[in-house]
């Protein structure tokens, strides 16, 4: 598993033909009986179709009882770009959705032949469910109240100021503070490199 919560490099599981078994956190192999997390992926893009798409074959086919919740995990954004900034919701894994359930034979056909659904998260023919932390931990990024600010420039990028005394130079970033939503930047003035201390929204990328 990877800090983002689970391996990026997964084995699908669409064999329908196969035996389903799962892999407790003591390395044995057992029918689940309890609810737990596991991850499926879909075509990018199509992740709340596909969420739709759940939802309403755990209604046609009765599953409330073994399919408890489908979730793109997310988090908001301060996207800043060209002096404005807007708050986004970005995908934390593009392509993947979590779901909550009793995995058996049943639950697993209704998830797994969902259209969108490419496989299950796991190794051979196996779903991984995911361990308490990791799913904790996703739900922690989800819920942060304090958004990720994002900006379109990079150190040693050009970038042209767009208000105060240095309107409409051009200028290289030196430094970006993302806690202070500063940013430096080195400014030719009078034939020498200047240092100018700026708000994020006070520059767009040249």
């Amino acid at each position: 598993m990877n800090q983002e919560g689970f391996d990026p490099e997964p084995v699908w599981l669409d064999n329908e033909d196969d035996e389903l078994n799962i892999i407790l956190e003591d390395g044995t192999e057992s029918a689940a009986v309890d609810r737990q997390w596991f991850v499926i992926h879909c075509y990018s893009g199509y992740e709340n179709k596909v969420r739709h798409a759940i939802e309403q074959r755990i209604e046609t086919m009765g599953m409330r009882d073994k399919i408890f919740d489908v979730i793109i995990p997310t988090e908001e954004e301060i996207e800043i770009r060209d002096g404005k900034h807007r708050p986004v919701e970005r995908r934390v894994f593009p392509g993947y959705l979590l779901v909550e359930m009793v995995m058996d034979e049943d639950s697993w056909y209704v998830v797994r032949n969902t259209p969108g659904v490419t496989g299950f998260v796991g190794m051979g023919n196996d779903p991984t469910p995911l361990l308490e932390e990791e799913v904790n931990k996703i739900m922690d990024r989800m819920s942060q109240e304090t958004p990720t600010i994002v900006v379109n420039f990079s150190v040693g990028e050009k970038v042209r100021i767009i208000d105060g005394p240095f309107n409409d130079f051009i200028g290289t970033v030196d430094n970006i503070d993302i806690d202070k939503t500063r940013v430096r930047v080195m400014v030719n003035f009078f034939g020498r490199d200047t240092p100018v201390e700026l708000d994020f929204l006070e520059v767009e990328k040249a």
